[in-house]
């Protein structure tokens, strides 16, 4: 009986052979070419496009305002830079996307443990900017750890929650708490109170995935409201960025003046160069570049962008839909939801429907930490979502006894 339906499945299978549709390719690159979500790719690949042309249009703005008399800076000086940063970008995240899932998991574990210890060191070896000390000086720029812990600290969360599902004795949820709140503490002290949100909200949402009960849940919401309690009254960051959130007190120039910017081009903008607000914007190419997009290009590229970013998040959460690694599905959610998250705070802050963070728009601000960064959590992200359409896809395959008969 066995060898009756291995024959038949053999036979199936030789009507959908990859060598008849030219899929036979078993190169590094062919595999990838095949396995890899294409749609997702472009999304991203737009996302990258509208950054140049953002950050081209927000140029002039901030060479003005930093140039100090240089000559160095020309109109489109920090585009020629985000372009350069582009081309080392784009092959490092291709280059991370035909990697093997499992030597990408052994390469989070040390990617994220290399930036914790990083960080230990940035109020030693760093440099203040703006009242913020989370930069390191590398010669050839500026080094941000905490931008590249981000994407690493999601795929060991992800590979610590994963180990659950073999043995439930395990106290993954302690030491991911342990972990979280050293992390937090770290980002504190620089202070970073942005990227603590954006940490603590993934850390809770893998947490939910990975099938922590209802209870425990409810622990870390009231936990989470008691923290921001305890951040008012005693952290002074904190205080100074929600009073002026809320009551209106503080300098709230910034925020101010990015949603006049943002709303001065009205639905179609006034066109590529033709922005005046953009010059008194305090971080036109960065915090505030999506003010930029909306003084030059209108209230419709802003919605537009929103809903890429959208299509990116939802894409990844389709894929995982029929996904059936753990491990896998932990790590592309999280992924997705800390991409998702940042875009979000950033266009809610330039808004005015949030404090201001310090926290970059994904691929569209300039920044080299920041577009590496990204490149690399894009990278692994690809991966993650990458499907051998002719493994556990096939309708041939047949179930039997509790195993695959494949051909």
């Amino acid at each position: 009986m066995i060898k009756s339906i291995s024959g038949q499945i053999k036979a199936k299978a030789a009507l959908i052979d990859p060598d008849r549709y030219g899929r036979s390719d078993t190169s590094p690159m062919g595999r990838w070419f095949w396995e890899i979500d294409k749609v997702l790719l472009l999304l991203i690949s737009v996302l990258i496009g509208i950054g140049l042309i953002a950050v081209a249009a927000a140029s002039p703005a901030a060479g003005h305002r930093y140039s100090g008399g240089s000559v160095r800076f020309s109109e489109l000086y920090y585009f020629w830079r985000q372009l350069a940063w582009i081309a080392v970008g784009v092959p490092v995240m291709i280059g991370i996307s035909m990697m093997p899932k499992d030597r990408l998991r052994r390469a989070s574990l040390f990617g994220a443990a290399f930036f914790f210890v990083l960080m230990i060191f940035v109020p030693v070896i760093g440099f203040e900017r703006n009242g913020a000390t989370r930069w390191i000086e590398i010669g050839v720029g500026q080094l941000q750890p905490s931008e590249f812990l981000k994407p690493f600290f999601v795929v060991a969360l992800a590979w610590l929650l994963s180990l659950r599902e073999s043995d439930k004795t395990l106290p993954v949820f302690a030491i991911s708490a342990g972990v979280m709140g050293a992390i937090a503490f770290l980002l504190m002290q620089q202070p970073d109170f942005g990227s603590t949100i954006i940490f603590g909200c993934v850390w809770i949402a893998m947490l939910a995935l990975a099938g922590v009960s209802m209870r425990m849940l409810g622990m870390l919401a009231a936990a989470t409201v008691v923290a921001v309690i305890l951040a008012y009254f005693f952290y002074p960051v904190a205080t100074a960025r929600i009073d002026g959130f809320l009551f209106g007190e503080g300098d709230n120039f910034q925020v101010e003046n990015a949603l006049r910017t943002l709303t001065a081009g009205g639905l179609f903008g006034m066109g590529p160069g033709g922005g005046t607000r953009k010059f008194g914007l305090p971080e036109p190419h960065t915090d505030y570049i999506f003010s930029v997009i909306g003084e030059e290009f209108g209230l419709i590229a802003c919605l537009a962008i929103a809903l890429l970013y959208l299509g990116i998040v939802a894409r990844v959460l389709i894929k995982l839909l029929d996904e059936d690694n753990s491990f896998a599905i932990l790590a592309a959610a999280g992924l997705a939801i800390q991409f998702g998250l940042q875009a979000l705070i950033n266009m809610l802050v330039n808004v005015q429907l949030a404090p201001s963070k310090g926290m970059t728009l994904p691929f569209i601000s300039y920044g080299g930490s920041s577009m590496l960064a990204l490149s690399i959590s894009m990278g692994l992200l690809l991966a993650f979502t990458r499907r051998n359409p002719y493994l556990t896809r096939s309708p041939y395959v047949v179930k039997w006894s509790g195993e695959s008969l494949a051909a």
